[in-house]
């Protein structure tokens, strides 16, 4: 090797080490950069060079470069690290700007980067030791670009990481106030509070579907549109979160609106809610670690929404329970409290509604010193629409009962008020009669009621006589009556259809021809005992199945 060749080859080496403590010197992969494309421009007399970086997928991304213009390289095609060379669209880019020499810098058999070379100022081609030189360049700068490059990545990791920590801390506080919060308006609030502050949204909307029903928890779209849109929308079928994109081919309307996400509130995978976000005010889109924790907070409200609902739903059914018990009170206190007493007759009377109040009704009252009157109804339906029609009944009767009507008449005049209060599909079977003490003599007029039993000397009569239900319609046919002499040790039984109805697990009926029955054998008792009996078998019957009607029976017994 004569004197220029060791001189060459000394100032080429003392170069290198200068090049490589100054790159290892700085992680910056820009510094790193664009200090290799300054050596580069120096040593071989180049105007232009270009260095691209492959990406974490490969794809060629251009972060250097000097004597090129702007425009060219924003036309820089989409190359990838292993096969550029074989794409005719590099080569059509290195042949418009000059480009002679392009070399890879590769690490663990893998291509990093590239570089591209222009024509040299001096006029002379790249020699052999030129291209050596350049390999040496890139094999020493390799490791410092992907130091950089993997500094660059755990900055942006433990950013990340960072972000994921501070999520999780508002998470945690987040779940701590939604626990302690039972009103819905509140925890929309907190809601977009913590995802406005997160996010930096313009626009949101958080919409909840309980049983088919919309409702805006909290909305700054525009509302009258919104709703419109919604109506359109089956958002229990919404499971995953949609992008602005997304949006667009499923519901066109909503992304017109302004909305860029959409981010589903579910309680067991059944979708009770969304929240529709806009843009963000930084311009910038939601990530995927966005979306997790926008889905996360959502989790976390709509379980606290559906707590306050149950919350809400458990104190209207107290307070409903409390006013049903009140109701119960009522009713009970519109049955009579005592039965009078009179010398030739022994009443029983037994009320027990299916529900808390009911529908059956009776009633026994003393008209004068010889006369009482014995009612009873039942008002179709059961629960406290019944009851309340029940209580009208009592009080048209009560009321009747003073102004000395003769039974059929007043009959007529009864039907009429019921029909005029109450609605389409109410009515009311009803039987009463009137028996004198001294005569013993009974009238009585039927409104549709089951027939009540008469029991003589072990034969049973029904009692008929009368017309049409109460209520159905006003009065167009007088109510007929009928006079029946009563004997002494005769046994009238009055009941509702609640129990020749009564049924047991099965489904059976304890039927009219039970009743009968039991009632020819055990009529020759008092009244009480008789009554004690229709029960017992009742009970035994039903073999404690849920009672199915509110069930009211009246015994009397002829002295």
């Amino acid at each position: 090797m004569n004197n220029t060749d060791k001189s060459l080859a000394l100032r080429n080496l003392t170069a290198l080490v200068d090049f490589s403590n100054l790159i290892n010197s700085s992680l910056d992969l820009n510094f790193i950069l664009n200090n290799l494309l300054l050596t580069c421009l120096t040593k071989f007399q180049t105007s232009k060079a270009l260095i691209a970086i492959a990406d974490e997928n490969g794809q060629l991304i251009v972060h250097a470069y000097k004597g090129i213009p702007k425009v060219e390289i924003d036309k820089f095609p989409k190359l990838y690290a292993d096969t550029y060379y074989e794409n005719n669209e590099f080569k059509n880019f290195a042949a418009r700007n000059s480009f002679l020499i392009h070399r890879a810098f590769n690490s663990a058999a893998k291509t990093k980067g590239v570089i591209l070379l222009g024509a040299r100022l001096i006029k002379k081609d790249y020699s052999e030791d030129d291209i050596d030189f350049l390999d040496t360049l890139l094999n020493v700068g390799v490791t410092a670009i992907e130091n950089s490059i993997i500094m660059r990545q755990l900055k942006q990791l433990n950013r990340a990481l960072g972000a994921k920590v501070n999520q999780l801390s508002s998470l945690f506080d987040l779940s701590k106030e939604f626990s302690g919060i039972l009103d819905i308006k509140k925890i929309g609030k907190v809601l977009v509070f913590s995802v406005i502050g997160q996010m930096l949204v313009a626009k949101y909307a958080v919409v909840t579907h309980y049983n088919g029903v919309l409702q805006l928890i909290e909305n700054n779209f525009d509302e009258t549109e919104l709703k419109k849109v919604l109506q359109d929308v089956f958002i229990e079928e919404i499971k995953e979160p949609l992008n602005k994109d997304e949006i667009a081919e499923k519901f066109l309307s909503l992304r017109k609106l302004g909305a860029e996400l959409i981010v589903p509130m579910k309680i067991k995978n059944i979708t009770k809610g969304l929240i529709l976000l806009g843009k963000r005010k930084n311009e910038l889109g939601y990530t995927r670690s966005d979306v997790e924790f926008i889905s996360s907070i959502g989790s976390l409200a709509i379980i606290s929404i559906d707590n306050a609902m149950l919350f809400q739903e458990t104190l209207e059914k107290e307070r409903l329970e409390k006013d049903i018990e009140i109701a119960r009170n009522i009713q009970k206190n519109l049955f009579p409290k005592t039965i009078p007493s009179f010398s030739n007759i022994k009443l029983s009377a037994y009320n027990s509604p299916a529900r808390t109040v009911g529908g059956d009704y009776y009633d026994i009252i003393k008209l004068d010193e010889e006369r009482l009157l014995v009612a009873i109804a039942d008002v179709s339906g059961k629960g406290v629409p019944a009851a309340l029609i029940m209580a009208n009944l009592q009080a048209f009767l009560k009321s009747i009962c003073k102004q000395e009507f003769f039974l059929p008449q007043a009959t007529n005049v009864l039907n009429d008020l019921v029909s005029e209060n109450t609605m389409m599909g109410n009515f009311i079977t009803f039987f009463w009669a009137v028996f004198n003490n001294n005569t013993k003599e009974l009238i009585y007029v039927n409104a549709g009621h089951n027939p009540p039993l008469l029991i003589r000397n072990g034969q049973i009569t029904k009692l008929k006589k009368g017309g049409m239900i109460l209520g159905f319609l006003p009065t167009s046919t007088p109510y007929l009556y009928e006079v029946v002499q009563m004997q002494t040790n005769d046994t009238l039984v009055l009941f509702t259809d609640g129990v020749t109805e009564a049924m047991n697990s099965q489904g059976q009926e304890f039927t009219d021809e039970r009743l009968e029955e039991l009632l020819k054998n055990v009529y020759v008792n008092n009244a009480n005992e008789i009554l004690e009996s229709i029960k017992t078998e009742l009970k035994k019957f039903t073999n404690n199945a849920e009672q199915s009607d509110d069930i009211t029976c009246i015994v009397i017994k002829i002295q």
